[in-house]
C-alpha cells in the first residue's frame, strides 16, 4: 500500500472503532491499560476487525492513541471464541513481516527458517522466500533451522543466552553460575533480572511468575527452597532453545 492508502486505512479503522464504542452502551465498560474504556462487545468487534485487516498487534483505535494492548489483556477482556484466540496467539507468537511486500506471514514449520510469501509469489509470478531469522530474501539450501546463506544471519536471542555474563544477585545468596539473561520458560521472551529482591520474575508478556535461577514456576520452586535461597534443584543450565508453544498450551490447557 502507498502511504496515502495506509493513512486512509488507518482513518477508516479509527472511524470503525468510534462506531464500536457506541455499541453495547448498556454494558459495563472496562478500562484498558491506555486509559480508554470499552465494553467487551466493542473490544471484541474491534479485535476481530484488526484480525480481518491482517494486523498482528492489538492497538487502541481511539483517535490520537497508538497504545498497544498486550495479548493477555485482550484475551482477558475481549469475548473472542477459541478459534479467534488461536488466530491472535498465532499472529502474536509466530507472525513476521515479509521483507518484499510487508504482509504478515506465519511459518508452518517451526524448525525451518525458510518461509514462503504467497503474496509476493503471486504478484511476481515466481517463488519468493525469505529467512525467518534475518528477514532477508532467502539464500542457500533449504530446509535450515540454524541460519540461511545471508552474511551475518544468526539467532541473536540464542547468541545472547549463550554469551551473556553471569548474574550476581544483591539479595539472593549462595547462587553462582546463573546467566544474567533468561528466556521465559512459558512464552520465550528474553528477560534480565534487576539483581534486587528475590529470585522470582514476572514475565510482562505472559504474566507467568517463575524462578530466574531454576526456571521452574515460582510456586513450585518455593515448595522446596526459600525465595532468596539457592534452589534445591540447583541452577538451570544456559538455555539452548527458546520456548514458544507453551503459551498456547497454557491458555488452552
Amino acid at each position: 500500500n502507498s502511504p496515502a492508502g495506509e493513512r486512509t486505512d488507518k482513518l477508516y479503522l479509527h472511524i470503525v472503532f468510534v462506531w464500536f464504542l457506541c455499541e453495547g452502551f448498556k454494558s459495563l465498560r472496562a478500562q484498558m491499560s491506555c486509559g480508554h474504556a470499552v465494553t467487551p462487545t466493542s473490544l471484541t468487534n474491534w479485535c476481530r476487525r484488526l484480525l480481518e485487516q491482517g494486523e498482528s498487534r492489538f492497538v487502541c483505535g481511539a483517535f490520537g492513541c497508538s497504545a498497544e494492548w498486550s495479548l493477555a489483556e485482550v484475551c482477558k477482556m475481549a469475548l473472542l471464541d477459541p478459534q479467534e484466540t488461536d488466530v491472535s496467539l498465532t499472529y502474536y507468537i509466530y507472525c513476521k513481516f515479509c521483507p518484499g511486500c510487508g504482509s504478515a506471514v506465519t511459518r508452518e514449520n517451526g524448525s525451518d527458517l525458510n518461509v514462503l510469501c504467497k503474496v509476493c509469489t503471486s504478484v511476481k509470478g515466481q517463488t519468493f522466500e525469505f529467512c525467518w531469522q534475518c528477514l532477508k530474501e532467502w539464500k542457500g539450501a533449504r530446509p535450515r533451522k540454524d541460519r540461511c546463506g545471508n552474511r551475518g544471519c544468526c539467532n541473536q536471542s540464542l547468541k545472547t543466552l549463550k554469551e551473556c555474563p553471569d548474574i550476581i544477585f544483591d539479595s539472593v545468596k549462595g547462587v553462582h553460575g546463573c546467566p544474567s539473561v533468561r528466556a521465559c520458560p512459558t512464552c520465550g521472551l528474553l528477560l534480565e533480572h534487576s539483581k534486587r529482591h528475590c529470585k522470582s520474575l514476572v514475565c510482562p508478556r505472559c504474566k507467568v511468575k517463575f524462578c530466574f535461577v531454576c526456571l521452574k514456576i515460582f510456586t513450585e520452586c518455593t515448595t522446596t527452597s526459600g525465595i532468596s535461597a539457592p534452589c534445591s534443584s540447583g541452577v538451570a543450565p544456559r538455555q539452548t532453545s527458546i520456548p514458544v508453544t507453551e503459551l498456547i498450551l497454557g491458555l488452552h490447557g
